[in-house]
């Protein structure tokens, strides 16, 4: 979630030398840190580096990563002529380092672990667009779907339409499985999502090769879970908000869950990190199809020993 890599040392080194922009166009670079995240913390599957808002940058919207902000969009998408000016882009011809990153990726892991793809969720490359910078209300988005619901499809049928190139192509390049992160999903009311949202994920994922694994996951979405499940996914990915049992159940049989550890926990000492493995382990009760993850992004204080504490923690409660 949110390459744990990150809070390695090895990736602070090359940091120092690539911004973030750089290092995701860098080849080399980008498959030497998903990498070095499988060897250093001994997780099963490895996810390739990168960002969700590198298509972004072809649509012509002004796309920066400035220090201490994150993204932001100098060209706000807020209008249905904005929405109209976008390019058709062709995610083979304009992010090649990507698909390049999965294949030396695929080649240094030789086998060990799969290898996991990802894109931004329709809705959430979406509001990035709209808002220009992240949000805590996200009014100008949610604006442009009500107040222009006809600019508002016609945004998210060229995202999606985008979205299943760039997957389709990370699996063709050698990514075992695709995950697919809406993570704001969860400012959205349930009507909202089914009308606004649902029927351009259910496209995403219907659209990408058959028989590959497609995690979905967004944050905050326990008014959402029957929804998500009815949009596509072998996988419904939970944030640490809603109980993984409960939330298993009300997605029903034949779909697995990944999560749920509440990231903040791996901030706390081994005793309190195994009880809170420990409780999500028994929220799965044993149930084959579940994935353990944390249920958001690896927060940037997390001491790397403490992730590679509960991924031995895991593997050992798991073995029990």
């Amino acid at each position: 979630m949110r390459q744990a890599g990150r809070i390695l040392p090895e990736y602070r080194a090359v940091r120092e030398r690539l911004s973030l922009l750089d290092l995701c166009k860098t080849p080399e670079a980008a498959a030497e840190v998903t990498v070095v995240a499988v060897d250093r913390l001994g997780v099963d599957a490895a996810i390739i580096f990168a960002d969700i808002l590198l298509l972004a940058e072809p649509l012509g919207v002004g796309l920066e990563f400035v220090g201490g902000e994150g993204p932001v969009i100098r060209r706000p998408v807020r209008a249905p002529a904005d929405v109209d000016r976008l390019p058709a882009v062709d995610p083979l011809e304009r992010v090649p380092f990507v698909f390049e990153a999965v294949r030396l990726a695929r080649q240094a892991l030789a086998g060990r672990v799969p290898l996991i793809g990802f894109a931004g969720g329709p809705f959430t490359v979406a509001s990035y667009l709209i808002e220009g910078h992240a949000s805590q209300d996200f009014l100008e988005t949610k604006g442009l779907m009500h107040r222009e619901p006809a600019a508002w499809h016609a945004l998210m049928e060229k995202l999606a339409v985008l979205t299943i190139a760039y997957l389709n192509g990370q699996i063709a390049a050698g990514a075992d499985a695709v995950q697919l992160f809406d993570s704001w999903i969860g400012c959205l009311a349930p009507e909202d999502y089914r009308r606004g949202v649902l029927p351009h994920v259910r496209r995403v994922i219907a659209g990408l090769a058959p028989g590959v694994p497609v995690i979905h996951f967004g944050t905050g979405t326990a008014g959402l879970l029957e929804l998500m499940r009815e949009a596509g996914g072998t996988v419904i990915g939970l944030d640490w908000r809603v109980d993984l049992g409960q939330a298993w159940r009300r997605l029903g049989a034949g779909v697995g869950v990944q999560g749920n550890l509440d990231p903040a926990l791996l901030l706390a000492d081994p005793a309190g990190i195994r009880q809170g493995v420990r409780a999500v382990l028994q929220s799965a009760a044993r149930r084959p199809g579940h994935v353990f993850n944390l249920g958001h992004g690896v927060l940037p204080a997390t001491p790397w020993t403490h992730a590679k504490a509960m991924v031995e923690m895991v593997h050992e409660e798991s073995r029990r």
